[in-house]
């Protein structure tokens, strides 16, 4: 597997460990704030889920640029001078239309407003969709990976259209070597 590969996977895999960690926390203040943990009548927004789910993953969305900044995508640097604040909150707000859209369908369109209609709309089908926007969002916005001059010499399309005549005994190498040291050519002996 190609180290471009592992790096990636790595990045998902962080990716995933942070949103997975900012869905629980915005999931319990969601649940809370509309169906009151199964206390009746007493959550403090029953009528507002869509507000209530703005309120609990604007908390999830706090905790999910500290980890992504700073353990998910710790190898890239922000593309902006803030960090990438701007870019995280607004690219965070657009995608949250998605599970907002996902739960206005259940509630206003399908009538269905029980907790486990609200969580698989929202916080299944809506953030799984929402989830696959923001991972490829934040790798090509706010967190780009810089390019590094290894990288570019590492590739062997590269290597092959850098070198397109066959190397010999008699040809100086050019670029990097593969055995070892590359062997430098033979001067002229120096005289009378």
């Amino acid at each position: 597997m190609s180290d471009r590969t592992q790096r990636f996977i790595a990045e998902v895999g962080r990716f995933l460990v942070v949103g997975g960690a900012a869905t629980i926390v915005a999931l319990i203040i969601f649940n809370y704030l509309v169906h009151g943990f199964n206390t009746g009548d007493h959550a403090p927004l029953g009528n507002e889920p869509i507000l209530a789910f703005v309120i609990a993953n604007t908390i999830g969305m706090c905790i999910s640029y500290y980890g992504s900044r700073h353990w998910a995508f710790r190898d890239r640097q922000p593309v902006h001078s803030d960090g990438g604040k701007t870019s995280f909150v607004v690219i965070n707000l657009l995608t949250m239309l998605i599970p907002i859209g996902c739960l206005a369908i259940s509630r206003d369109v399908l009538h269905l407003d029980d907790p486990f209609s609200d969580n698989v709309s929202a916080n299944v089908i809506g953030l799984v969709l929402g989830l696959i926007a923001r991972f490829y969002l934040f790798r090509t916005f706010v967190f780009q990976r810089p390019i590094s001059i290894v990288e570019i010499y590492d590739e062997p399309q590269l290597d092959e259209q850098a070198d397109p005549e066959p190397v010999s005994e008699s040809t100086p190498a050019r670029g990097r070597s593969i055995g070892g040291r590359a062997q430098q050519p033979a001067r002229a002996p120096e005289g009378d």
